[in-house]
């Protein structure tokens, strides 16, 4: 049963807005992650690091628009550096 209420419906129509745009903004944000990670695998460090701030400043946008939790960015980025020292290390 569809409800009457205008407050339900206009607040209906805010939600279905705020989910897509979440979804974009997340989308965005697994697409860098999945660019850095890749080219660290493939051995490209020198990409890696070119493109380090920029994930950086992409994963604290999603923090601090709570897209993401603080403590999911702080690992996302610990991860990252972690994973980058390492192959430099052993490169």
């Amino acid at each position: 049963m569809a409800t009457r209420h205008k407050s339900a419906v206009k607040a209906n129509r805010q939600t279905i807005k705020r989910t897509e745009h979440n979804r974009e903004l997340r989308t965005k944000l697994r697409s860098g992650l999945k660019a850095i990670r890749a080219a660290i695998d493939s051995g490209d460090t020198a990409a890696a690091k070119a493109s380090l701030s920029k994930t950086f400043s992409l994963i604290d946008k999603m923090s601090a628009k709570k897209i993401i939790h603080d403590n999911t960015a702080g690992r996302y980025k610990s991860r990252i550096v972690k994973k980058l020292t390492k192959k430099t290390a052993t490169a």
